[in-house]
């Protein structure tokens, strides 16, 4: 069965379910960021043809998520909602205040009306050219989960300073700091991303054995932050990820799915790197 409206979308509660069939108990999520790509009719167009490329069965091994521009979020609100197509919406970006004096922005709140389920959060393109620093990221962690959707941590390191050897102090800071004051049910929703700067949009991407190694510092970063639940929080690996090497980077026990960039841009390109992960 394809979708189209042919199926229902199921409730959290049953997604739920399905998640704790998983040998982790982790469910794999697959999220596409589109960054400044895409205006709402591509949108459109790209999600009608890309619910028709996966099979029913991609659904059940784990969640897919389009994160287009804010311009996109309604048209796409409305398309996943009519055709009850099981896709998540998620936002790139969001500001930590509520409302006020702030031009250009938007709020938690906003994005909470157009049923968003996750908002990305810290990535590295906005910490290194808009600035934004782990106490902002913090602050928007907050602001998201305040407002009942799930943000997509972002962290990663440097080239130099991955040549420096301290990839696992950059990473494990940055999700500490993220998750400063942030509860255990709460971060327990949360998603974080894996992306190594100098792998984002250039087509290198790290070893499957390293992206494991450095996702699994993270987890012991947050373990040390909220015990066991840090072993229920996803992790994916984001980073020039493709078709031709989504298999073998979700083999990795440690990894619980992908950010993806570039390769999302394409419905059928996506759809492809999407079926071979599940």
């Amino acid at each position: 069965m394809r979708f189209g409206g042919l199926r229902p979308r199921r409730t959290p509660a049953q997604r739920e379910e399905s998640r704790v069939t998983e040998s982790s108990g982790r469910r794999p999520i697959i999220a596409a960021n589109w960054k400044m790509h895409h205006d709402h009719h591509v949108a459109i167009q790209f999600v009608q043809k890309l619910s028709y490329l996966l099979e029913a069965e991609v659904f059940e091994n784990g969640d897919v998520v389009i994160c287009p521009p804010f311009t996109d979020l309604r048209s796409l609100q409305t398309l996943i909602e009519a055709d009850n197509l099981e896709l998540g919406l998620g936002a790139q970006n969001c500001y930590f205040e509520e409302q006020g004096a702030f031009t250009g922005e938007v709020s938690a709140p906003m994005l909470a009306k157009l049923n968003v389920d996750y908002v990305i959060v810290g990535h590295s393109e906005r910490r290194q050219i808009f600035g934004e620093t782990d106490e902002t990221v913090n602050k928007k962690v907050k602001a998201v989960l305040q407002h009942g959707m799930k943000p997509i941590v972002c962290v990663g390191e440097t080239l130099e300073e991955r040549e420096a050897g301290a990839t696992a102090e950059k990473v494990s800071s940055q999700a500490r700091a993220a998750f400063d004051g942030v509860k255990s049910a709460q971060a327990e929703t949360c998603v974080v991303a894996y992306e190594p700067i100098w792998a984002i949009g250039t087509g290198k991407t790290a070893t499957s054995a390293d992206a494991d190694e450095t996702i699994g510092v993270i987890r012991g970063a947050l373990r040390d932050l909220y015990g066991v639940t840090a072993d229920a929080m996803r992790i994916q690996y984001g980073g020039s990820v493709k078709p031709g090497n989504i298999a073998e980077l979700m083999a990795m026990p440690e990894i619980d799915g992908a950010l993806v960039g570039g390769a999302s841009l394409d419905p059928d390109e996506f759809a492809k790197l999407v079926k071979w992960s599940s």
